[in-house]
């Protein structure tokens, strides 16, 4: 075997001032301490006891919230191999709607174990390797361990399954009220015939500020947090415009002088904008539309004209926001002031001001065939109203103390949201409080034992990761996390006993000592389909990072910040 002999300095392969680090102490190890780091961040806000974090963005915007999801978006990872694990928990995100903070621990906890590898010699590839295996293993054994699922997508007791164990991971202890209004809002907004197109933008949450969380309610249609501009508040079976520009007189980009002579030129000056603005409302009078509804400005002049004619004028500034109101109301928003073409126009069974804790809202909803039937004034309703496809948006209007707590409940309707649509595409139900991973890690383990050769290393490894959930989770508590484990491990080998078998999982409700249970029979259910891609995201996230043998970093491009000169600016000439 030949040696390899030390070659002096070549040429500058690379422009002065990049950097060059590999091996596996400069690389490899750097880059598992730095996911490490990302780790520790959003660990402690893992599960239903966990911490809130307060993080100060830099628009100096203030966030207390134990997601991991926020956490994450608005403090700005430098590292490129935390980056990585980011990444992965936002493709979590958009794939499942949950277990962002998931991805981040398991990815992290598979490093570590991989470093204890490395240290003893053996290859990243051959720790790949093992990784791989084990995660086809737990997979496949993820599947088999499916104790549950949801069967009618109209009854609130089924959707309850799934919904509450998502909520209280955000929100403990307020995971009853929460969970029961949006399984209300998501049985009144899912399609009757096919549950796949279930759309999570048709959920809308309102936050109106004083009150406590226990008056929070649902809304059945669209709520903005602001009353109209006009006099007028209410109206049934209207004719509605959507406006995207502003109503009100256009403003020229020249300034002119004018120069009046006497009274009456003054009180013939803007005679002709009245004349155009009131022709203007006029024609939207007769062509039927009772409401306006205006993506931006609304002037003075159009508010007074509307309010003679008896009209509502809502303004809406934001465009998402416009783009919902049309969908529900079925209209096409104007680009121009002017009466809309029949199939530009929109309709609204119904349109009124509401107060709820002393703020006042606009309701726009259409009404349910129920709710036709039992009116006495259906032929006031025009001729069009048939033709648009109602939209079962509903509102949750949210009430609270302070911001804070209503954005962090907001986020906790959010997740229990977007579980129902993760449900949507695979409805099984695996058990939660960490009843899952423990039986996959007992699986795996088995699994590595029958293995010949390096592999089984990695596998093992990759079956101790997954005990990670069960430390944390007894970490954030307060117990002896290493005590819960052990007895954890021994209720899922155990074939006997009254808690025993690939259901038992971590009882947080404790008094003494920490306990646990039968997570099936206590109702604590997780969807399968994000644990599975949670653990297929965190494992190619680690398999990335451990891959990496070499960084190379251009220099940073610009000069050295300069310190601030003190001083006026104008000293210095």
């Amino acid at each position: 075997m030949a040696l390899r002999v030390p070659q002096s300095a070549g040429p500058q392969l690379f422009k002065e001032g990049y950097k060059n680090l590999q091996g596996l102490e400069e690389a490899v190890i750097r880059n598992i301490q730095a996911t490490k780091e990302m780790s520790e961040i959003t660990r402690t806000s893992f599960g239903p006891n966990g911490r809130n974090k307060m993080v100060v963005n830099h628009l100096e915007k203030l966030f207390v919230t134990n997601d991991a999801a926020t956490i994450i978006r608005e403090l700005e990872v430098v590292h490129p191999a935390a980056k990585l694990l980011v990444m992965a928990s936002q493709q979590q995100e958009a794939e499942a709607g949950d277990g962002t903070n998931y991805v981040i621990i398991f990815a992290s906890e598979l490093l570590q174990r991989a470093e204890a590898l490395l240290r003893m010699g053996l290859h990243p590839s051959e720790i790949a390797r093992g990784y791989e295996l084990a995660l086809k293993e737990s997979l496949d054994a993820l599947e088999n361990l499916a104790v549950d699922e949801i069967k009618d997508w109209r009854s609130k007791d089924e959707l309850l399954k799934a919904i509450k164990t998502a909520i209280a991971s955000k929100q403990y202890g307020q995971e009853d009220i929460l969970g029961a209004l949006v399984a209300e809002a998501v049985v009144t907004a899912m399609p009757a015939r096919d549950h796949s197109r279930f759309n999570v933008d048709n959920v809308r949450v309102v936050k109106v500020m004083g009150g406590g969380l226990s008056q929070s309610r649902v809304v059945h249609g669209m709520v903005f947090p602001r009353s109209p501009e006009t006099v007028c508040r209410r109206a049934n079976f209207a004719k509605v415009a959507v406006f995207s520009c502003p109503v009100d007189m256009g403003q020229t980009e020249t300034k002119g002088t004018v120069l009046l002579h006497n009274a009456n030129e003054m009180l013939d000056y803007t005679k002709g904008e009245e004349a155009q603005m009131e022709k203007a409302v006029r024609e939207l009078h007769e062509a039927g539309i009772k409401a306006i509804i205006c993506g931006s400005g609304i002037g003075d002049l159009a508010i007074h004209y509307l309010n003679r004619y008896d009209m509502i004028a809502v303004k809406c500034p934001s465009k998402f926001e416009l783009r919902r109101v049309c969908r529900v109301l079925g209209a096409n928003p104007l680009a121009r002031l002017g009466v809309p073409m029949a199939e530009e126009m929109g309709y609204c069974d119904e349109l009124r001001t509401d107060e709820i804790g002393g703020d006042r809202v606009t309701i726009i909803r259409q009404w349910s065939s129920e709710e036709l039937a039992a009116s006495s004034k259906t032929d006031e309703r025009p001729a069009f109203a048939d033709r648009i496809q109602k939209s079962p948006l509903v509102t949750i209007v949210l009430r609270g103390a302070t911001t804070n707590a209503l954005d962090d409940a907001e986020r906790a309707v959010d997740d229990g949201v977007n579980v129902i649509k993760a449900l949507t595409k695979d409805a099984r139900l695996v058990p939660g409080a960490c009843a899952a991973e423990m039986e996959l890690a007992r699986i795996v383990q088995d699994a590595a034992d029958k293995t010949a050769g390096m592999n089984q290393h990695a596998m093992k490894a990759f079956a101790q990761a997954l005990e990670v959930f069960a430390r944390t989770l007894g970490d954030n508590v307060g117990v002896d996390s290493t005590a819960l484990v052990a007895k954890l491990i021994a209720a899922h080998h155990s074939k006997t006993g009254d808690v025993a078998g690939p259901a038992v999982g971590i009882d947080v409700d404790y008094e003494h000592e920490p306990r646990v249970l039968d997570a099936h029979k206590a109702g604590i259910l997780d969807p399968l389909a994000v644990k599975q891609w949670a653990i297929r995201y965190a494992t190619q996230a680690a398999l990335t990072v451990l891959q990496i043998d070499q960084i190379i970093m251009a220099k940073t491009a610009g000069g050295p910040k300069l310190p601030k000169q003190q001083g006026h600016w104008d000293d210095q000439d």
